[in-house]
């Protein structure tokens, strides 16, 4: 392993990516690996281009509300043969580019997701969590920060470009198929974490979920592209 690429999709991230690009350089600290940002601006009116790029990121555009879309080009952008993907609005523990590598190093794991913290909780955030997280856990799968090497992205094609949304349950599914396909486990970092922001609950309000149970299947089917932009592509930020 010689370079580790980290990946984060940014619509107009002024607010959050700051905190994200700190907690990467802070992680890497702790690694003796290169580690290389790229940014994918996707639509940006405001100030997400140049925080990135003061930062030392490298940035590129891809215009798609597509999320895999997004997440394609910048590993295509990248260099690295470790990869993790992250949220602008989330932020990774101290230990987690450390935790990746000690886990990939064993040869047991093709690869996995994280730990995940909201950065505020109430009853109405815990109970829409658990529209979602059931569905995914009964499967074995996790998200929130995707980790592997190149080689294994490339082998599954990446995200699939023709989800609108759940891009991410979908690409976890394949990846551990992929994996134990080879012996290989789909693992879930559980001694680091990311810390993710709540703001679409602050958007749509903390019970938005639980009072809309159709728009979890609606998302959940990936192919919904009005509940995917209501959701992920034109809220306000």
């Amino acid at each position: 392993m010689k370079r580790i690429s980290v990946i984060i999709p940014a619509h107009n991230e002024e607010r959050y990516i700051p905190k994200c690009l700190a907690s990467i350089r802070a992680a890497a600290e702790r690694v003796d690996l290169p580690v290389e940002i790229v940014v994918v601006l996707n639509r940006c009116s405001d100030d997400t281009r140049r925080i990135a790029q003061r930062s030392g990121a490298l940035t590129v555009e891809e215009n798609a509300r597509n999320l895999a879309r997004i997440r394609n080009a910048g590993v295509q952008a990248s260099s690295g043969d470790v990869l993790a993907t992250i949220d602008a609005d989330s932020w990774m523990s101290r230990n987690m580019l450390q935790a990746i590598l000690r886990l990939l190093a064993t040869g047991k794991y093709v690869g996995g997701g994280v730990r995940m913290k909201a950065e505020r909780m109430s009853l109405g955030i815990f109970c829409s969590i658990m529209t979602f997280v059931p569905r995914i856990a009964l499967q074995g799968l996790s998200g929130g920060l995707f980790w592997l090497k190149r080689k294994d992205f490339d082998a599954i094609n990446g995200f699939n470009e023709e989800l609108v949304s759940a891009e991410d349950v979908d690409f976890a599914g394949r990846l551990k198929a992929y994996g134990a396909a080879r012996g290989l486990r789909f693992g879930t970092i559980l001694r680091a974490h990311i810390l993710t922001s709540c703001r679409k609950f602050d958007c749509f309000g903390d019970w938005y979920l639980i009072r809309n149970p159709q728009m979890v299947d609606r998302i959940l089917s990936g192919r919904d592209r009005e509940a995917a932009d209501h959701f992920y592509y034109d809220f306000d930020r």
